[in-house]
């Protein structure tokens, strides 16, 4: 169990809602559908209600900054069952990676690469305690495009499981390039978070608003404050 999943949850039973294409960027063809990922007929590129005017108001902000850029979408709502595709796909790559074959894999082995992978993705977990964050409609993984239209380099690409992905990677870094890389990321998070969302420690490209991770991340930062999640995994009723 990770830290922030011990945070209660006091579900508001807000709907989800789609992400307006002719408002943002979305990544298309969808990353994960592409894969094959059993989405059924269910959207990536729906977030609760209060998650959707949260995206408004960072685009709002981003554009009066920096006129003709974009937050782009790669991925918000996920059912479980794609969480645990993806846990899966991403085991495999990591087992290429290292030249192995899965069924030869020691259970050491096979231990450290889930740890591995477990930094980056969340435990596909069905107990409604412990809900996936994208499950729930309040996490969305972003990046931004520019005033050409063009995505931005931010240093790594989304789901790398690299510590090239952590937000503050390039913070130190001295050359031109690298230092754009951080002011990209920077750029995002501020725009992001002034909008109310917390950014994943470990994820340059995460955030959320609303659900146990975002709870558990401004407890950390306001440690007299209990606050709890709003929002658990999404399950449509009737």
């Amino acid at each position: 169990m990770k830290p922030y999943q011990q945070i209660p949850i006091a579900e508001c039973g807000e709907p989800l809602l789609p992400i307006p294409p002719d408002s943002f960027s979305l990544v298309l063809p969808h990353p994960y559908e592409a894969l094959g990922a059993p989405y059924g007929d269910k959207s990536p590129f729906y977030v609760r209600e209060s998650v959707l005017g949260g995206l408004v108001q960072a685009q709002k902000g981003l554009h009066q900054q920096f006129p003709g850029w974009q937050i782009q979408i790669f991925d918000a709502y996920r059912p479980v069952s794609v969480q645990q595709y993806m846990v899966d796909y991403t085991f495999q790559v990591e087992v290429q990676k290292l030249g192995l074959l899965p069924e030869n894999l020691t259970q050491s082995q096979r231990e450290a690469i889930l740890e591995r992978v477990y930094e980056f993705w969340a435990v596909p977990s069905f107990d409604p305690a412990t809900p996936p964050p994208h499950s729930t409609g309040a996490a969305v993984d972003v990046t931004l495009v520019d005033e050409t239209g063009q995505p931005v380099n931010m240093g790594s690409a989304i789901d790398e499981i690299s510590p090239r992905s952590y937000p503050d990677h390039f913070a130190n870094w001295e050359d031109s390039e690298h230092h754009c890389y951080h002011q990209y990321r920077q750029r995002l998070r501020e725009a992001m978070m002034r909008a109310g969302f917390q950014q994943h420690p470990q994820e340059w490209w995460h955030f959320s608003m609303g659900d146990q991770m975002w709870a558990w991340l401004i407890r950390q930062k306001n440690p007299g404050e209990a606050a709890i999640a709003r929002y658990g995994r999404f399950e449509e009723k009737g």
